[in-house]
């Protein structure tokens, strides 16, 4: 851009010949931003397609947590956040859920990004504020995204990794200039930043845990607290977002109450019996068996199946390769034949699930057959430092025929382990030049998957591996998985349809010491890191499709999980006193554009009154 000393010196005639050059170079202002491609919704667009602009406000509703909580702040490492604590915050961004990767303005009124994505800058909304009445500036947006990087989860520091500095260009825009390097959903990752209150935070410390209700400017504030019992959220009648396009048909209830229980199946007793409202219900024997109640069979509790195009992920069995026993590839290869998927699927989950074999299940980013000529161009610099078979052949983790008779599986498993040095004495596997036992303990958080470890510990023991499952309170789970201390717990990787910078933290080498981060299971190998970096670089929709491919297969051959299972729908369970939107978008089921109907509630409360 040219100076102002350099303006000066020119002839009128000249500038006015130059500036529409100068100006056609800016970047121009825009309501959102989209991955790849357009914009689903234009500048003029009143509400998503997916919401009821018409719900009618008000009602209480109640909802469960598990376990319990002793800090209302979400972003740190230090303690359990209560549920529902981030939704008195605002973004600069939100997500649609009918888009693969798009963005629309809630506190940021435009978004300017350039070409490249070198830097992108967003200008806040003049009436955005806080519950206090104070407004939402530059200095909020900047305090907030170097207090989070500085002091909060190490998430924060891998996600905004590649952000070199946060530049205030005015009391309502700020600037993040970035990195050298592709990253072009480094604008959107921007996007999502959730703004903090300097004002409130400055002189409190950031990184502790806190009881004390923070200062918010989302759609809600905290209304009540009772530690480890339950937290109650109050809808902001005056919140000054409420008339933007982004929220229209959102936020409808008055009151939302999250009720603590012990675990799943205490939760579901306390569902049927009419102390909460709505369940998302993860446990296929739960589905299946739980809820053979009468309020079920006299149409006061739905039961409903929605359907979804999400990536299913990963869920499995996630070795910690930090351990010794499990640093050999093979090894971990051989494991994974003592887990009968097909039988558990009959005699456990009722027929509902699907066998996961991809890091991105369920969508167009899965790797199937060998690789086309545009992943062999990502995978051809690694050959030799990748596993051959990402080239010659398409993973799919073992199979058997469901009868529970596994001995060929079990044969394959012992002759890979013998191939890695462990070999059978006096029953026991052993490791042939040390003599250490293979043994160790699978770490759960929740009971309900003693009934899937148990039978795999018993195959295992087969094989002459002992194997202890140890099921231990959320507090002593949370701070054994931040600081990596198990063997191999049931790890669960979500992912979105436009995978990218959370990838790093997932499977990237900088993040497996640092203490809270999501590479559980230790992964540190620079083929994984530059394939990280490919997906992240993506130019378009095709060449990130490709590289997630070309990822997914060398995770998958690395054998660092014993692939689960996924279902392509949300199993919905909840109190008829709601009404919903026609339209159910890609990504399931949004449940806060639901609406409390007040004939139906009362109908539900006076048969709750009754027993049901």
């Amino acid at each position: 851009m040219f100076t102002h000393r350099l303006l000066t010196a020119l002839a009128v005639t000249t500038l006015l010949f130059c500036a529409p050059n100068v100006l056609a170079d800016e970047p121009t202002p825009s309501h959102g931003l989209a991955m790849h491609g357009d914009l689903k919704y234009g500048p003029d667009f009143k509400h998503f397609d997916y919401v009821n602009p018409n719900a009618p406000k008000g009602g209480s509703i109640r909802l469960n947590a598990i376990g319990g909580f002793d800090s209302l702040n979400p972003f740190i490492v230090k303690g359990n956040a209560a549920a529902g604590a981030s939704m008195i915050y605002d973004t600069l961004m939100v997500s649609s859920a009918d888009e693969a990767f798009s963005e629309y303005g809630q506190l940021a009124e435009t978004v300017r990004t350039p070409e490249d994505r070198s830097w992108v800058e967003f200008k806040l909304r003049d009436n955005a504020r806080w519950h206090d009445g104070k407004e939402i500036t530059a200095d909020d947006v900047i305090f907030s995204f170097e207090t989070l990087v500085a002091k909060g989860s190490p998430f924060y520091r891998f996600y905004y990794g590649s952000v070199a500095k946060a530049v205030k260009l005015g009391p309502k825009t700020v600037r993040f200039e970035f990195k050298p390097g592709e990253n072009r959903e480094l604008p959107l990752i921007l996007g999502q930043l959730t703004v903090l209150p300097k004002h409130y935070w400055q002189d409190r410390e950031f990184d502790a845990t806190t009881l004390e209700p923070p200062l918010g400017s989302g759609p809600y504030k905290i209304k009540h607290v009772d530690p480890n019992r339950s937290v109650t959220l109050e809808r902001v009648e005056d919140y000054w977002g409420k008339d933007l396009p982004v929220a229209k048909g959102e936020n409808n209830f008055d009151i939302i109450e999250f009720e603590y229980y012990r675990d799943a199946q205490v939760a579901i007793e306390a569902f049927t019996g009419g102390r909460f409202d709505f369940r998302t219900e993860n446990s296929s024997k739960a589905w299946a068996t739980a809820y053979d109640v009468p309020a079920v069979k006299k149409g006061l509790i739905k039961l409903d199946q929605f359907d979804h195009n999400r990536p299913a992920g990963m869920q499995g069995f996630a070795f910690n390769t930090r351990r010794d026993i499990f640093k050999d590839p093979v090894v971990r290869h051989a494991l994974a034949y003592a887990f009968d998927f097909e039988w558990s699927n009959k005699n456990l989950f009722y027929g509902q699930y699907s066998r996961t074999r991809s890091y991105f299940d369920n969508s167009e980013l899965t790797a199937t057959g060998l690789p086309s000529d545009a992943e062999l161009a990502l995978l051809e610099p690694f050959r030799g430092k990748i596993p051959d078979e990402v080239f010659t052949k398409e993973y799919n983790p073992p199979s058997s025929d469901g009868s529970g008779r596994i001995r060929s599986n079990l044969r394959t498993a012992s002759k890979l382990l013998r191939d890695a040095g462990w070999v059978i004495k006096d029953g026991v596997r052993v490791h042939e030049a040390t003599g250490r036992k293979l043994e160790f303990e699978i770490l759960l958080a929740s009971p309900l998957f003693e009934r899937v470890v148990l039978p795999f510990a018993k195959n295992l023991e087969t094989l002459g591996v002992k194997v202890r499952a140890r099921t231990v309170e959320t507090a002593q789970y949370r701070r054994r998985l931040d600081t990596f201390d198990f063997d191999m717990i049931v790890g669960n990787w979500g992912q979105s349809m436009s995978p990218g910078n959370e990838q790093r933290e997932f499977w990237g080498s900088s993040s497996a010491d640092q203490e809270g981060s999501r590479n559980i299971i230790g992964i540190k190998d620079p083929a994984i890191d530059a394939l990280i970096e490919k997906i992240i670089a993506a130019p378009d929709r095709q060449s990130l499709v490709t590289a997630s491919r070309a990822l997914d297969r060398v995770l998958q051959w690395n054998h660092f999980v014993i692939p689960h299972f996924h279902a392509g729908y949300d199993r919905i369970a909840y109190w008829d006193k709601f009404g919903q939107p026609t339209i159910t978008p890609a990504r399931g089921t949004q449940f806060m554009t639901w609406w409390v109907v007040p004939e139906k509630a009362a109908h539900i409360a006076e048969a709750r009154k009754g027993g049901n």
